[in-house]
């Protein structure tokens, strides 16, 4: 029988064990463990069709069709490469979907504040800018207050100045919010200028995990940075130096 239980943990805001999840007979999560600290920044890298969105998707209660055990916090937001936000309804209105409750709007616009999208709160979702919109989605989750916040892939769709722009947005969230932060991406500069500690993903499991003990803020022109980089590209199997010329 599968084992999926959702409710609050106490010394792991996350906690995976024996986990597994097949698609027609096969194996796309195989045993996985994971273990994810309260107020911790984790980033999962690995190659397409390793498992890591439908990890994601685990954790967020998405899909229930596992084997294992899933421990996750009740308080617990997702947001998307892609912003869903519905046409017909104004930004702060998108922002409270899902919402439990009768919220005042007041809630919506503080977040939105929060992520610099408070002169937006009734703009409608097809005048935003790609980076407008991420926020958006941001927003929608930030203003559940949780206490582990996914993302997947969120930047993917950006272009490079609004995705530094993104990326420096989220960092200083999760560091002004204290909640576990599950970022899952392909972009290996990305995991290490947010993350504490990177996890790769291959073939369902977690085959490998680096610690980034960088002071923050973290430049990528820093020698320690650049050799982290190296290192985990060449784990999923890039050569760093043909990747940068």
């Amino acid at each position: 029988m599968a084992t999926d239980v959702h409710r609050p943990v106490t010394k792991s805001a996350v906690h995976v064990e024996g986990l597994a999840r097949a698609f027609d007979g096969r194996a796309v999560i195989d045993g996985l463990r994971l273990d994810i600290a309260p107020g911790e920044f984790v980033a999962l890298l690995g190659r397409s069709g390793c498992g890591k969105s439908t990890l994601l998707r685990i954790l967020a209660g998405l899909d229930r069709d596992i084997q294992g055990t899933a421990l996750v916090p009740r308080r617990r937001a997702v947001a998307f490469q892609a912003p869903r936000l519905m046409p017909w309804k104004k930004v702060w209105r998108n922002v409270l979907l899902g919402l439990p409750g009768r919220p005042e709007r007041a809630v919506t616009e503080r977040v939105l504040d929060e992520v610099g999208l408070g002169h937006r709160a009734d703009a409608w979702p097809k005048t935003l800018s790609g980076g407008e919109a991420q926020r958006a989605s941001l927003a929608r989750a930030l203003v559940r207050e949780p206490d582990l916040l996914l993302l997947d892939e969120p930047f993917g769709a950006l272009d490079a100045l609004t995705r530094i722009k993104a990326q420096r947005l989220v960092g200083e969230v999760w560091q002004r919010r204290g909640c576990a932060v599950l970022l899952v991406t392909h972009d290996v500069e990305e995991a290490v200028l947010l993350a504490d500690r990177v996890l790769v993903m291959d073939a369902g499991r977690i085959v490998h995990e680096q610690r980034v003990d960088l002071d923050r803020p973290r430049g990528i022109t820093d020698p320690r940075f650049a050799a982290l980089r190296a290192a985990l590209l060449e784990r999923l199997g890039v050569d760093a130096a043909a990747e940068a010329a």
